[in-house]
């Protein structure tokens, strides 16, 4: 397995933002990490996907070497700051994005914001919109718990981006409607926490895994059996195999 290319820095609306580039030709493949996730989550699936096309990951801002966020994380300052670092990294679109966990929120508004820019759709165990509101309604106390202690021991960064997922929900519902493009969700077959996690929000979720599925019609779900929240590190050859799948649905640039 080869190491991750050399990370590289611009400085997008007053933000430095850290990136990583490889591979060549099209697609142009847009990976968005989870809440906190850095560019090292993608290791597993990055030499395999540098061969379909041209690859892009990046960390926003407060994780590895990009700045602290100075302006509150919603999903269309996450949106926008992305499309500006795409264009200064000389990458065209459209793009076949790649969203996991919370980054799936981002990819789900970029995809209805700029539908021209977008030519396929990869989601993994990705957060619907659905779920912020349904799985703190059923939180458990060891959930909360948690949540409380780890508040205490790291503190919270109020321009941090989970503390506008609410905002980002919002502009996803009052946004357009989800472009008709090849799209795959990829969703773990082994939830996380099962054992704290009433028996209502999990089916709730599942439901709402296979509606991110039936956001267009060219959708389509795919179960990872053997992961849980991390399907592209634990099975890492269904995800690069969603990605090819969608790249030869995709329309050519």
């Amino acid at each position: 397995m080869k190491p991750l290319p050399p990370k590289q820095n611009a400085r997008i609306h007053g933000q430095t933002l850290e990136y990583i580039i490889a591979g060549q030709g099209s697609p142009t493949l847009v990976l968005v990490n989870g809440a906190g996730g850095p560019i090292e989550g993608w290791f597993r699936v990055w030499e395999p996907l540098s061969t379909l096309g041209t690859v892009f990951a990046y960390n926003r801002p407060g994780i590895g070497g990009s700045g602290k966020p100075v302006v509150p994380q919603t999903g269309a300052v996450i949106a926008e700051s992305l499309r500006a670092l795409l264009s200064y990294a000389h990458l065209s679109p459209p793009y076949l994005l790649v969203g996991h966990s919370l980054g799936g929120l981002a990819v789900n508004l970029f995809a209805r914001t700029f539908p021209d820019e977008v030519s396929g759709v990869v989601l993994l165990d990705a957060t619907a919109p659905e779920d912020v509101s349904v799985m703190a309604r059923h939180q458990g106390g060891f959930q909360r718990l948690a949540q409380r202690t780890l508040g205490a021991l790291f503190g919270k960064d109020a321009l941090g981006e989970t503390e506008h997922v609410s905002r980002t929900v919002d502009l996803i519902q009052h946004a357009g409607p989800f472009p008709d493009v090849p799209l795959v969700v990829v969703s773990g077959g082994k939830p996380a926490m099962t054992w704290a996690t009433p028996a209502q929000a999990l089916a709730a979720r599942a439901e709402h895994q296979r509606g991110l599925a039936a956001l267009s019609p060219q959708g389509k779900q795919i179960i990872a059996s053997r992961s849980g929240h991390f399907p592209q590190l634990t099975e890492p050859e269904i995800v690069v195999d969603a990605v090819r799948f969608v790249s030869a649905r995709r329309t050519p640039s």
